[in-house]
C-alpha cells in the first residue's frame, strides 16, 4: 500500500528551492559562549540554531534584501483579487451558493489571503487536512515538506451542504452578509470533531477555549478549496495600521536594512522581563556579528479566551513600552499577527513559528509553555512547559529557522528590577505570572517597582477599573426596605 498522498495541484505552491535551505542542525549556547555545548540546567536558555550562527552574513547596504529567509514554497501567497478585476468577481460571487462565515472564519480568511500560511492557497481539502492533522506538515508537489501543524479548515452544516449541491464554487459571506471571497474547486468531506480535537490538543477534556468557541457548535462537514478574496480584510477598529502583511513586513525589514529579524510572539501585556529578554537577544545577535538586528514585536490579534487582555488594550500598553524607552523604536517593529489562538501548546507553537518565517523573521524567540494553558479540569499545566522549545528544535519544515528559547527572568527583590534568574539565590526572586499580574491590576494593587513601565501599567489598571465599573452598572439595583 502506498503512503503517498497526492495533493490538489492548485492548492500548494511547488516552487521551493531546496538548495536554499541549510539543513545543518547546531545547538549553540545562548547563555554564554557561542561554541556548541550541552546545557547543564534546563532553565538556562539554549539557541537551537539550524543554520550556523558562527559566521553570519555581513552584506553591504547595496546587497541587503528582504529575503533574509525564503517563505515556505519559495514565494509568498497573495490571494486578494486585483482591484481592476474586483467588480467582475463580485458579480460572479453574487450568483454562487453562499456559505456564511463566523468572525473567526474571517480571521482565517485574512491569514490565508496574505500568505501567513504559504504555500496554502485556501481552506484545506481532505488530503491537506489529514497531513496537517497527522503529520503536522504538508508535502508539496515537488516533494518538499513544509510545516503546517494546525488544520486551517472551514466547517459547514447539513443545510449549507445541501444548498451548495453540485456547484464547484461558492461565495463566502461575512457575519453581516457582505461578500468576502470565492472558494473555487471545492471539496466537501466529513468533519470528525473528536479526532480533530484529540490530535490537535492531545485531550478531549471539556473547557478548551477554541474548541468551545469554534468546533463544538460547528457543522459536521468541512469544505476546502482555492480562495480568492474580493478585497483586503479590514476590521475598522482603529488598529488596521498595525496589521502589516508578510509582504509589508518584508519591505519594512528591507527599508531598515535588517540583517537579522527576531520575532517575539505574545498575547499578554509586555513587562520588563519580556523587555530584558528581547534586549538581551539583540545584544547577543550583535555579539555574533550581525550589524542591524530588528525586533518584530508581534502580538496575536485573532480570537483569544475571554479572560485575556483585549487586543486594543494590549496595543495601547505596547505603545507605552516604546514611549517609555523600555524598547527602542528604532530597532523595533510592532505589528499584529491576525491568527486566532488555539492554546494548543507544542502543536500550535509550530504554526506561530512557521508564520513568522513567511513574514521574514529568521530568528524566533520561544518561552516557557508557549501557546499553553492550565488544564481545563485539573490543577496543572496542560502541556509540559519545556516541550514547546524542544518540539520547535525538531519540527519538520522549520529547519531554516533559528530557535531562541527564553532565559528565565523574574523579579529580583534585592536589585528591585527584572533580572535573569540565578538559582544560587533563588529566594531573592519573585515569579509573577500573567494571572497574578492581571489580579494586581484588577484589585488596583501596585506591582513591585521595576516590573513594568509606569505608562504600561496605568493602561492595564485603567482597563480593569473600567471593566469593573461596567460590571457594577449591569448589576440590578437593590432596594432597601
Amino acid at each position: 500500500m502506498s503512503l503517498t498522498i497526492k495533493l490538489h495541484h492548485h492548492h500548494l505552491s511547488n516552487n521551493l528551492n531546496l538548495q536554499a535551505l541549510n539543513k545543518t542542525k547546531l545547538v549553540t549556547s545562548y547563555n554564554s559562549k557561542l561554541r556548541p555545548q550541552k546545557p547543564v540546567n534546563p532553565l538556562v536558555s539554549i539557541v537551537y540554531a539550524r543554520p550556523t550562527m558562527h559566521s553570519p552574513p555581513r552584506p553591504s547596504p547595496a546587497q541587503i534584501k528582504s529575503s533574509l529567509i525564503d517563505p515556505d514554497g519559495g514565494a509568498l501567497v497573495d490571494l486578494v483579487v486585483p482591484e481592476s478585476e474586483r467588480a467582475r468577481r463580485v458579480l460572479e460571487a453574487e450568483a454562487l451558493p453562499r456559505v456564511k462565515l463566523t468572525k473567526i472564519d474571517v480571521e482565517w480568511v485574512h491569514v490565508i489571503s496574505e500568505g501567513w500560511a504559504s504555500p496554502l492557497r485556501g481552506f484545506m481539502r481532505e488530503a491537506e487536512y489529514l497531513q496537517s492533522l497527522h503529520f503536522n506538515s504538508l508535502k508539496t508537489n515537488d516533494g518538499t515538506i513544509v510545516n503546517m501543524s494546525l488544520p486551517i479548515v472551514l466547517a459547514i452544516d447539513d443545510e449549507a451542504k445541501e444548498r451548495i449541491g453540485s456547484s464547484t464554487n461558492v461565495g463566502l459571506v461575512g457575519p453581516s452578509g457582505d461578500l468576502i471571497a470565492i472558494l473555487r474547486s471545492i471539496e466537501i468531506y466529513k468533519h470528525n470533531k473528536e479526532e480533530r480535537i484529540a490530535r490537535t490538543w492531545g485531550t478531549t477534556a471539556p473547557g478548551l477555549p477554541y474548541v468551545e468557541e469554534v468546533i463544538t457548535s460547528a457543522g459536521n462537514w468541512l469544505i476546502g478549496g482555492d480562495l480568492e478574496v474580493l478585497q483586503p480584510i479590514k476590521y475598522n477598529d482603529g488598529l488596521d495600521h498595525y496589521r502589516l502583511s508578510p509582504q509589508q513586513l518584508r519591505k519594512e525589514f528591507d527599508k531598515r536594512q535588517a540583517d537579522a529579524v527576531f520575532a517575539f510572539q505574545l498575547r499578554n501585556p509586555v513587562h520588563n522581563g519580556h523587555a530584558l529578554l528581547m534586549n538581551d537577544t539583540r545584544r547577543r545577535l550583535l555579539e555574533m556579528g550581525y550589524k542591524n538586528p530588528i525586533l518584530l514585536l508581534h502580538p496575536l490579534g485573532g480570537f483569544t479566551k475571554a479572560d485575556d487582555v483585549p487586543l486594543d488594550v494590549r496595543m495601547e500598553q505596547h505603545s507605552k513600552v516604546l514611549e517609555d524607552g523600555i524598547l527602542d523604536p528604532e530597532t523595533t517593529i510592532v505589528a499584529i499577527f491576525p491568527s486566532p489562538m488555539h492554546y494548543a501548546g507544542p502543536t500550535e507553537v509550530q504554526w506561530h513559528a512557521k508564520a513568522r518565517i513567511n513574514a521574514g523573521a529568521n530568528f524566533y524567540i520561544v518561552g516557557r509553555d508557549p501557546a499553553g494553558m492550565g488544564h481545563p479540569t485539573e490543577k496543572r499545566d496542560l502541556y509540559d512547559p519545556d516541550h514547546g522549545k524542544k518540539v520547535l528544535s525538531m519540527a519538520p519544515g522549520l529547519e531554516k529557522l533559528n530557535i531562541l528559547p527564553f532565559r528565565v527572568a523574574a523579579y529580583d527583590t534585592v536589585q528591585k528590577k527584572m533580572a535573569f534568574f540565578d538559582p544560587s539565590r533563588a529566594k531573592d526572586f519573585l515569579f509573577i505570572s500573567g494571572t497574578k499580574m492581571r489580579n494586581y491590576a484588577k484589585t488596583g494593587e501596585n506591582l513591585p517597582d521595576g516590573f513594568m513601565c509606569p505608562g504600561g501599567w496605568k493602561v492595564l489598571v485603567n482597563y480593569y477599573e473600567s471593566l469593573q465599573a461596567e460590571e457594577a452598572s449591569q448589576q440590578p439595583a437593590v432596594l432597601s426596605a
